[in-house]
């Protein structure tokens, strides 16, 4: 069985199974079926929505209104809800989660957005499955995502994620919209998102969620820029999930035109380095074997001013650039670290961000 990162999102119409309040037994359904996934084996990330639905149930169905700070009232309720009723659902599989919240300035700021990745990551490699939403206590229009169709693109892309489910109250994208057109037919796969695409899209669906179809076309472009296959499928279908991942065709399948890999190398290879490091003679080999990560005990030099997570050119002795990848580390970190053993990085800075400076998966060969 070939193991799987897979972000699945959660709506809140898919949530509440269109009704005012979360609906606890759909809830489970969907958990079990992510729970299953996680014990097969694949990694399992979920972003969800429903605090504000949560918040709302909690306060009895207010009515006060649509603005920004009755909304982010709600969410501060809801959120600690929503988060007990993952945690004691998945506690029945016998599955811990994290909470993480996000802002688009997570995901923007580069410190904050690799600070992001490693927690999300270390989560994922420590078999906690994330449960992500968006900070909506604290986002304000200039620092919203928007939602959480975009957020799980986002975070598929951030994780390099396998696959990307947006489940929803709909099976799909059509070709008109089934609720108005008897003769609406399901496309089961689209290759290219293109002004048809948006067209079919039309416009918000449900009033209980923020995202329509728009909304999930976006997160799909978005994902599939990125490498990331995604799905749009309907969360009540039963066994949705696993079926999906079984291979089962079921909602709309978004394909990508170049897997991740290729995208991630041709960014790398695009993008202008902010710095150098220099390799002695047998890092330089390894490197050029393929399949080898950057140790500082293969550094020589650096070169250059540079943060934690930017591009940088790698220099063998005779002044050939032999591959461009992302630092782990920033340069007065690296001019700390030359020719030392990655066991002693955390001795020499007082913390460490892993053994390697340009680890395989952030690195492409120039030669």
């Amino acid at each position: 069985m070939h193991v799987q990162r897979i972000v699945v999102k959660l709506g809140t119409s898919t949530l509440t199974g269109g009704t005012r309040q979360l609906n606890r037994q759909r809830m489970l359904e969907i958990v079990q079926q992510v729970a299953n996934l996680h014990q097969q084996g694949h990694e399992m990330i979920v972003v969800t929505s429903g605090a504000q639905a949560a918040g709302r149930e909690a306060l009895g169905f207010p009515d006060l209104g649509r603005t920004m700070p009755a909304k982010q009232m709600l969410a501060a309720v809801g959120q600690g809800r929503l988060m007990h009723l993952y945690s004691q659902l998945f506690d029945i599989f016998q599955i811990v989660v994290g909470q993480v919240l996000l802002t688009r300035d997570d995901l923007a700021d580069r410190a904050r957005y690799l600070n992001a990745r490693d927690t999300l990551v270390t989560l994922v490699e420590q078999r906690i499955i994330p449960v992500i939403n968006e900070n909506d206590t604290t986002a304000t229009h200039e620092i919203r995502v928007g939602d959480n169709d975009n957020l799980s693109a986002l975070v598929a892309n951030l994780l390099e994620a396998d696959l990307l489910v947006l489940l929803t109250d709909q099976p799909g994208l059509f070709t008109a919209d089934p609720r108005m057109d008897k003769t609406a037919q399901l496309i089961p796969e689209v290759r290219l998102i293109d002004e048809a695409t948006w067209a079919l899209a039309g416009g918000a669906g449900s009033n209980v969620g923020t995202g329509g179809m728009v909304t999930k076309i976006q997160a799909a472009q978005l994902a599939i820029r990125g490498g990331v296959p995604t799905i749009i499928a309907n969360g009540s279908e039963s066994d949705v999930l696993v079926r999906l991942v079984a291979g089962e065709n079921l909602g709309t399948r978004f394909l990508p035109a170049a897997t991740q890999l290729e995208s991630r190398k041709r960014w790398l290879l695009a993008e202008k380095p902010h710095g150098i490091v220099r390799v002695d003679a047998g890092a330089a080999q390894k490197l050029m074997r393929g399949g080898a990560s950057l140790l500082p005990v293969g550094m020589i030099g650096v070169d250059g001013d540079f943060g934690r997570g930017e591009l940088l050119g790698v220099f063998a002795p005779d002044g050939r650039k032999i591959a461009h990848g992302l630092t782990s580390y920033s340069s007065d970190d690296l001019s700390k670290l030359c020719g030392v053993q990655s066991n002693r990085i955390a001795e020499l800075l007082g913390y460490s961000y892993g053994d390697a400076v340009i680890h395989r998966n952030n690195m492409v060969l120039l030669t």
